[in-house]
């Protein structure tokens, strides 16, 4: 059984495993794309599997440490950090070294001896700028270098002086005074709960599940069970409203963000920590919503979550990606039901189907990427559903790269 990209390029991704129910294939094969548009006899070079095809590509464009840094503006960001996340992860899957050493190497164009970042500034309080440092964990715990416990314990350090909201929640930025994005759930608990488990700091898995569930309390929309994208305690800011201080559209990869942070703070959150449970029970809530809201033709998501017929909204790669992801991800850790298999494996045939295009030389691109979208700063980044879908659509952003090499990570445990 196959799914196809629409390129006519036949990639196997669903193998048959005596261990697998026989009702999981007939429900595959009611959601995959017909092989009889879509098929053509499969060449030896597309049996790859496509997080590797796609991180091999990705490493080949980028180049080596030097002209990936010039690439990338030679800025410490958390685009590197969830694409490097995601090379290292294909590292662990396939066991070649070559991943785990370029990561490495473009890390330490990064870190310095003494434990200092090239072009990280503490003071800016920018939540963006931990989710790199995540790979200064793996890193420390693979080495043991001590340049990467320091780089660590500097970011750790802004996280502990952090500007945050009257009860605790982390600001967004310092330029972004009294607001929480669902954005920085991502970038920051995962990395508090993992700290905490490598260097015995139990306060960090209370900081990350305060975290998470802080967001939950003020940006989910009681109707929907959607997310706001953001949260202005204030409620002053021209995107806030002024009884909720939530903005007015639920952004896809905002969403996205939150779910990944969600289930990736779980790796490390003690099983008997009192939130534990509490915050499995959000992640189930807000992926049955989620799914509530997934296209039916193609099994994607659009950047405006529950405006999808809407003029000028469009299905995106990243927060498709990212719903995969977490949704794979919940059903492999026994999160999640296996009544969600037929809508991932839906998902993830949609983005191979539609957003993947095979240029004239083989080489595999991620297209429908929205380049970025923020609130506040700018006055057109009013959080209107026109400034969402208004903002660039890229291709090979590494912001969808990062997740959907991590949800084919997923998708082929899930299989197995």
């Amino acid at each position: 059984m196959s799914v196809y990209s629409k390129t006519n390029n036949a990639i196997p991704l669903t193998p048959r495993f005596p261990a697998i129910p026989a009702w999981f294939f007939l429900v595959v094969i009611l959601f995959l794309p017909s092989p009889g548009i879509y098929a053509e006899e499969i060449s030896p070079s597309n049996t790859i599997p496509w997080y590797q095809r796609i991180a091999d590509y990705q490493i080949k464009c980028l180049g080596n440490t030097l002209a990936f840094a010039k690439n990338r503006g030679t800025v410490w960001n958390y685009e590197t950090g969830i694409f490097l996340k995601s090379i290292y992860m294909a590292g662990e899957k396939t066991g070649r070294p070559g991943y785990f050493n370029y990561v490495k190497h473009i890390m330490d164009y990064f870190v310095n001896a003494d434990g200092t970042i090239n072009t990280y500034n503490p003071d800016d309080y920018n939540l963006d700028q931990i989710n790199q440092g995540k790979l200064l964990l793996t890193l420390y715990t693979k080495t043991k270098e001590e340049k990467y416990k320091k780089a660590v314990f500097l970011l750790e350090h802004q996280l502990e002086t952090q500007p945050r909201t009257a009860e605790g929640g982390f600001w967004h930025k310092k330029i972004y005074p009294h607001q929480i994005w669902l954005d920085g759930i991502y970038m920051a608990a995962p990395f508090y709960a993992e700290f905490a488990a490598i260097f015995n700091r139990p306060e960090g898995f209370d900081i990350a599940a305060d975290q998470i569930l802080l967001v939950a309390r003020h940006a989910r929309d009681p109707k929907t069970g959607l997310f706001y994208h953001a949260w202005d305690e204030s409620k002053k800011q021209k995107w806030a409203d002024s009884l909720t201080g939530c903005s007015s559209q639920f952004w896809g990869r905002g969403v996205g963000w939150y779910v990944m942070g969600i289930i990736d703070t779980l790796d490390y959150l003690p099983s008997d920590h009192p939130r534990r449970e509490e915050i499995i029970a959000l992640f189930r809530a807000l992926i049955r919503d989620v799914t509530a809201v997934q296209d039916p033709e193609t099994g994607l998501w659009y950047q405006v979550l529950n405006q999808g017929k809407r003029s000028g909204n469009y299905l995106e790669a990243s927060a498709s990606s990212m719903f995969v992801y977490a949704i794979a991800k919940g059903i492999n850790r026994g999160f999640l039901d296996k009544k969600y298999i037929p809508a991932v494996t839906k998902a993830y045939a949609g983005i191979i189907r539609y957003l993947i295009k095979i240029d004239s030389a083989g080489s595999p691109h991620l297209t429908q990427i929205c380049k970025t979208a923020g609130l506040g700063g700018k006055p057109y980044r009013n959080g209107s559903y026109a400034y969402y879908i208004g903002e660039l659509r890229v291709t090979d952003d590494l912001k969808g790269i990062g997740p959907f090499i991590q949800a084919s990570l997923e998708m082929e445990g899930l299989r197995k």
